[in-house]
């Protein structure tokens, strides 16, 4: 499995224990250091772990490039994906790589969870069905937690090509248009991933991707959702306390075809704390997700 990263050493350990982790199979952890300056490389090296290996961009090529170079190296059968800052439920391959036998695809997501920093629940709900994905996707990135959640058949990959570089915010979504095209993914429906969000993550960059999503709809012919984009920005524009950015993109939506979004631009113009998930009981994924991010909060360095 691959982890691109760069200037994130503290988060990235944590993510680096979820992956090794991973219960009932072998697996090799290819970490690659697009420049980092901070001591990502030591940091690695310093867990003196065999199943990890460290290969790093002298010159940063970016997550794309940083993806790609991670898939030049891998060696094995399947390929997963897992950003740096975010983490893996302990069964998480183990369930995928049983769905992926069972139903003989090529690739494979499951459902996620989001978290803070400190890991403390912010959402989270059941993934869609293969079906429903597939469909979603000609409108919207529809995978949850995105590269952070797919398992992909290294001949697959090989056949459809690199993640494209020039895209920096859609380049995953680019991706799954093009497994899709060789058939549909199989699935998990329980919580295995957690995704992380925070001020530096890159999702943040709204401009470059509502840019590129028109790159998207005109490549590929299809009827991007703007409203449903415009709705997930302003709510990440919320969990980071930005009111006004949330207006905007809640009044945008309404333009693009929401008229209900008007109702929460007022509200987010007005007042909002940041989202918190249920307490424990209250729901049952969240709960199971709640056994394996516990131990990972607790054993954070």
């Amino acid at each position: 499995m691959i982890i691109p990263t760069r200037d994130r050493r503290d988060r990235l350990g944590q993510a680096i224990r979820s992956a090794l982790s991973q219960r009932d199979l072998e697996l090799e952890v290819i970490v690659v250091d697009d420049g980092s300056s901070d001591g990502t490389g030591a940091t690695v090296r310093a867990l003196q772990e065999p199943r990890v290996r460290l290969v790093r961009n002298a010159v940063p090529l970016g997550e794309s490039g940083a993806r790609n170079r991670g898939v030049g190296e891998a060696t094995g059968a399947w390929v997963a994906f897992l950003d740096d800052d975010d983490l893996w439920a302990p069964d998480k391959l183990a369930h995928q790589l049983h769905a992926l036998r069972t139903t003989g695809r090529a690739w494979a997501y499951g459902g996620e969870v989001v978290v803070d920093d400190d890991l403390n629940l912010l959402s989270g709900a059941p993934p869609p069905s293969p079906g429903e994905l597939v469909e979603a996707l000609g409108r919207y990135n529809a995978v949850p937690g995105s590269a952070s959640n797919v398992i992909v058949a290294s001949e697959l990959l090989a056949r459809v090509g690199p993640f494209d570089h020039g895209l920096r915010r859609t380049a995953d979504w680019d991706m799954w248009l093009r497994l899709v095209r060789d058939g549909p993914p199989a699935w998990v429906d329980r919580p295995v991933v957690a995704i992380r969000v925070h001020p530096g993550n890159m999702s943040r960059d709204m401009e470059t991707m509502f840019r590129e999503i028109d790159v998207i709809a005109a490549r590929y012919r299809i009827p991007v959702d703007r409203a449903r984009h415009h709705r997930w920005a302003a709510w990440a524009s919320l969990v980071d306390g930005r009111r006004g950015d949330a207006f905007r993109h809640y009044a945008r939506a309404a333009v693009a075809g929401d008229p209900m979004s008007m109702v929460r631009a007022l509200a987010a113009l007005l007042s909002f704390r940041t989202p918190t998930a249920p307490p424990a009981g209250a729901d049952t994924w969240l709960d199971e997700a709640r056994t394996w991010l516990v131990p990972l909060a607790a054993n954070a360095v």
